[in-house]
């Protein structure tokens, strides 16, 4: 990072202002970002070469940094030393193009750009009159998402073909686990209202569903709901159904609940789930669900960015009967942290929870109903302008390119899916869904599954170890399996090919020992 390596300034050069202090004094603000994008610059030009895990160890960064606040000022170039000398090294690198844990967290320039612009107008847009541009582009980000994804256009904020405003709505949170909150209570008190129940009176009787596979953020959303832990219904899955949710099981499932005098409320369907990208039939589900009128949300967290291209799409077949559908481009499409995107079929539901109306906040625009102000659709006021970067992210690359984006990357995985299936030292332990590959050293000479997780154990940590990749593990159907997730912004085949070297590598070491 060769632009920070010039001496900093001395703090005798750091003279007080005679105006006093100025937080955003114009040349400042230049010269600060300047040197912040030359440091950007520079890390990405540089981090394929770092290693993906840092080596430190818990409580390292305040041994490099001071442990008292600065009582005196500093020149800017003090802090981007001790960012480049000290933060940098405790990094794990999730844009190395040597990343494939978990899923990627993608960023572009245009992201990055927009990210950069709307921090910089610091605009908290709670009402359509507290930032008019800040609640339209995110309604306009959300409908050219929405037809990017063929989503109806119940779905489509408001609008219809004729321009008069419809029923549905949506609202960019911070993250999966919001959205999965907000439906949940919107569900809930509709549950509520329907049983005629007297407040939360009636909460204990309300159940709600989801296959084992779903992430765990749904269960922590549910009790943050009120639900009772005991009416919360994970459902078994297996390689029957590709761990996806089985409907025939969901509605048995539900019909015993009714039958026990139980509410059946919410149903949570996965389109990739984290262990293994598993899908659940939206469609199916739906149907299932209609019978006792309860919620059906699409978590696509990360796969609904691959439904963007035609060939995904049926994935999400039968969306038009769920309730509500979220995804995140911050994972897939580009588009830097934090940015969830929710769509409901009916805004009112919604806002019927969440809104708030102090007087404070009150005005014409707002009263009159040509507005949904996006406060009303999340759990707190104070929101970020988090449509700009994302549509800066479509209006500069547009469906052609981003949907480029998602095909290298199945391509890629697609690729070491074949050269795991080419080695009988492996198994690709379910089938690959979108640009993830589960996968494992196969269990030999009479090996148990005990033996076969220290094996498959030892080597991600050997892989881990080396800098030069990061993969993470999961457990599927009782078995330790290695997680291969395609899709950091950077990655090229190389990157893939250089990954699938290592993991031979480390794994004729580990089976030249047991010879």
């Amino acid at each position: 990072m060769g632009s920070l390596d010039s001496n900093p300034a001395t703090f005798d050069a750091f003279a007080a202002d005679a105006e006093g202090f100025q937080p955003l004094n114009a040349d400042d603000v230049r010269s600060y970002l300047h040197k912040s994008v030359d440091f950007i610059y520079d890390y990405y030009k540089s981090v394929e070469s770092m290693p993906v895990l840092p080596s430190v160890e818990p409580g390292y960064l305040s041994r490099l940094l001071q442990s008292a606040p600065p009582s005196a000022a500093a020149p800017f170039d003090i802090a981007m030393k001790e960012i480049r000398d000290a933060v940098v090294p405790g990094m794990t690198h999730w844009a190395s193009p040597n990343f494939f844990a978990f899923f990627p967290a993608t960023n572009s320039a245009a992201a990055i750009a927009g990210e950069l612009i709307a921090s910089a107008m610091n605009t908290v847009g709670f009402t359509w009159q507290a930032n008019p541009a800040a609640t339209e582009m995110e309604v306009l980000a959300l409908d050219w998402l929405a037809q990017l994804l063929r989503l109806p256009k119940s779905f489509m904020m408001n609008r219809t073909t004729a321009g008069a405003r419809g029923t549905g709505g949506g609202v960019i949170l911070g993250t999966t686990s919001e959205a999965m909150l907000v439906t949940l209570v919107a569900a809930r008190d509709a549950a509520l209202r329907r049983m005629g129940s007297n407040g939360v009176a009636g909460i204990n009787r309300l159940t709600v569903y989801a296959a084992d596979q779903t992430h765990s953020t749904f269960f922590k959303a549910c009790r943050l709901a009120g639900f009772d832990p005991s009416n919360i219904r994970s459902i078994p899955t297996g390689a029957d159904t590709d761990y996806g949710l089985d409907p025939t099981r969901l509605l048995e499932v539900m019909q015993a609940d009714v039958d026990a005098g139980l509410v059946p409320t919410y149903i949570c369907a996965t389109v990739g789930t984290t262990s293994s990208n598993a899908v659940d039939p939206v469609g199916a589900v739906a149907d299932v669900a209609a019978l006792f009128s309860a919620w059906v949300h699409v978590d696509a967290a990360y796969a609904g960015s691959a439904c963007i291209c035609p060939e995904f799409r049926h994935h999400l077949d039968g969306v038009e009967r769920v309730d509500s559908i979220s995804m995140s481009p911050h994972k897939w499409l580009m588009t830097c942290l934090d940015c969830t995107c929710l769509w409901v079929r009916d805004a009112h539901r919604l806002t019927d929870s969440l809104e708030t109306n102090p007087e404070y906040l009150k005005n014409d625009v707002t009263d009159s109903g040509a507005v949904t102000d996006l406060k009303d659709m999340q759990v707190g006021v104070g929101r970020r302008f988090r449509g700009l970067k994302l549509w800066m992210v479509m209006r500069t690359y547009g469906a052609t390119k981003l949907q480029e984006h998602i095909r290298s990357d199945v391509a890629m995985a697609k690729m070491f899916e074949e050269s795991v299936r080419a080695d009988d030292r492996f198994e690709v332990v379910v089938p690959r869904n979108f640009a993830l590959v589960c996968f494992r050293i196969r269990p030999h000479d009479g090996m148990t599954e005990e033996a076969a997780e220290a094996v498959n154990r030892e080597l991600m940590e050997r892989l881990n170890r080396t800098g030069k990749a990061y993969l993470a593990h999961t457990v599927i159907g009782g078995k330790f399996v290695l997680r291969f997730a395609v899709g950091s912004s950077l990655q090229e085949e190389r990157h893939v090919r250089s990954a699938w070297d290592l993991i031979t590598k480390k794994t004729t070491e580990i089976m030249s020992r047991e010879m």
